[in-house]
């Protein structure tokens, strides 16, 4: 059974999700405050984190980046459920670590959706073959596929298709693709990062209408 560390200091909101998550088969642990979420982590293995950000003493954005530097947790997923929803808190909360983002209020719906999605994604890292819609990966041979038919692309082409495979709904930014992909900081480079989408979209042909830009974010793939 999947654990989940709920960190939420509005207590009816965490029994809510505490409840939804526990009906849907999943073993969850609630905590209001960032200081005892880090002594749960510590001690037990959870296989997803759902994070506020604004909580009594330490920030859910300073447990992030806590829990980002240890070995321990440094791979779980976190997904921040936050009401700062502004576009410039979203892009911070991602570039931050946080493997989604969703804004208060909420629908119990999307929420289990997005937990879902979080925890398939987090057993498939570490595969050699990926497929999501009938795109192949194989990070072994280097080869790509649609509907069985191989196509041909560049070497970082390759590598973010590899990625939004491993990763369906999962929102990218620019800055992430560019550290992740390039290994660049600065955002002086996000034009490379849409070339190589409009690029890669093309040699998808009708797939790749799958790979949908997200609005001053960056971009993700459909399910």
């Amino acid at each position: 059974m999947k654990r989940i560390l709920i960190i939420e200091d509005e207590p009816d909101l965490r029994a809510l999700v505490e409840f939804n998550l526990r009906t849907s088969g999943y073993s969850p642990v609630g905590t209001d405050n960032a200081n005892d979420a880090l002594m749960l982590v510590n001690d037990a293995q959870f296989d997803l984190i759902l994070l506020d950000l604004m909580l009594p003493g330490l920030q859910g954005d300073q447990f992030l980046k806590i829990i980002r530097g240890m070995d321990r947790v440094s791979d779980t997923p976190v997904m921040i459920v936050s009401a700062k929803d502004s576009e410039r808190d979203i892009i911070a909360g991602l570039d931050a670590g946080a493997d989604d983002y969703l804004t208060k209020p909420f629908s119990i719906k999307v929420l289990l959706a997005k937990t879902a999605a979080l925890l398939r994604r987090a057993t498939s890292v570490g595969r050699e073959n990926d497929a999501h819609a009938g795109i192949s990966v194989n990070s072994e041979t280097h080869r790509a596929s649609v509907d069985g038919r191989d196509i041909q692309l560049a070497a970082k082409e390759f590598d973010l298709l590899q990625l939004f495979v491993r990763n369906p709904e999962k929102v990218f930014t620019r800055n992430q693709l560019l550290n992740t992909i390039w290994g660049y900081e600065a955002d002086i480079f996000t034009r490379t990062v849409d070339a190589h989408i409009s690029s890669l979209r093309k040699k998808l042909g009708k797939k790749g209408q799958l790979i949908r830009s997200v609005p001053k974010i960056g971009y993700r793939m459909e399910v």
